[in-house]
């Protein structure tokens, strides 16, 4: 973590305002990689991630917007309506589970309310690097879209499509004419509330392969975390140590009151904080960071939610 300075805020749209964040030494950030996320501690001590959206290769200043969410416990909360512009926050650096595909040629972006965040840092990247790309912005009305001034003017003007009051029987039809203009190569990017984001994903994967799609969560889908909870054994591949992880505690829970150094951060299995390598063994994947891909290659663990199907796990620890 480091101290930073708000040098400015800045009420976007209902509810959502940018801070803008400066580095307390006068240095520059480091660039970062579009679609990268921060951990956020606030003035009542709570950590939240949020995502950068400032141009990525511009160290001058990290840029967040926060939405006051109606049921916070006490970060977005406390960001809205405790702190002012000239005082310290702390940071983490920038962790990336949400990346643009190197590979693609064409890029869809698909944005509900606050989602726009790390759509944003990914369109400034492929504006700079000449890249085609479709941003489709949906909102409740133009009082909800955040950065519309930013988004109507060069150079994103001309790649920006703005969808307002689509109902939700209407939003597969929505959805299809979007990507309708777009081809089956295309790589299409989400993020915004969990409903919108499986309706974006249904409606995708009608015409693209499933790695064509990526997303980016900020909250826990409770239903991934749901199901049997038996305990199960872990090997630390270093020493061959086995520990057990009882039905009623976390991998993570476990791995730490052994000494192992494990940091994290959400303990909701979203910011990826506490990715432990597998070596062997069948993990039940309850996160909502890891991709659909790195799942099925059972390469990695999100320790704080997820358990395992196997009797043990072998880990690179």
């Amino acid at each position: 973590m480091m101290k930073v300075r708000i040098e400015k805020i800045v009420e976007e749209a209902q509810d959502i305002r940018s801070f803008r964040l400066v580095r307390l030494d006068g240095q520059p950030f480091e660039a970062y990689e579009p679609g990268a996320h921060v951990d956020v501690t606030g003035p009542t001590g709570v950590t939240r991630q949020y995502s950068l959206c400032s141009p990525p290769d511009d160290g001058a200043a990290y840029l967040v917007a926060v939405k006051k969410e109606a049921q916070s416990r006490g970060g977005s909360q406390a960001l809205h309506d405790l702190v002012k512009e000239g005082e310290e926050l702390d940071i983490g650096a920038p962790r990336n589970l949400f990346r643009l595909a190197p590979e693609a040629r064409e890029h869809v972006l698909v944005a509900a309310g606050i989602g726009v965040t790390p759509l944003l840092s990914m369109a400034y990247r492929l504006v700079a690097t000449g890249q085609s790309f479709r941003l489709h912005y949906f909102a409740r009305s133009p009082e909800y879209a955040a950065f519309t001034a930013l988004l109507e003017r060069a150079p994103f003007a001309g790649n920006v499509e703005f969808h307002y009051g689509v109902e939700p029987a209407e939003l597969d039809a929505a959805l299809s004419a979007c990507l309708a203009s777009a081809s089956g190569e295309a790589h299409v990017y989400t993020c915004g509330p969990a409903p919108f984001m499986n309706k974006v994903v249904e409606v995708a994967s009608r015409t693209r392969p499933a790695d064509n799609v990526h997303l980016e969560h900020f909250a826990a889908d409770p239903a991934a975390q749901s199901g049997p909870s038996g305990g199960f054994e872990v090997e630390l591949a270093s020493s061959g140590v086995v520990l057990h992880v009882p039905a009623d505690s976390s991998l993570v829970d476990v791995l730490q009151a052994h000494g192992c150094d494990i940091d994290t951060e959400c303990r909701e299995g979203i910011c990826g904080t506490c990715i432990v390598e597998v070596l062997d063994g069948e993990p039940d994947h309850r996160d909502n960071c890891l991709s659909n891909k790195e799942k099925a290659a059972n390469k990695q663990i999100c320790a704080c939610v997820s358990r395992a199907k196997s009797a043990r796990l072998v880990l690179d620890l």
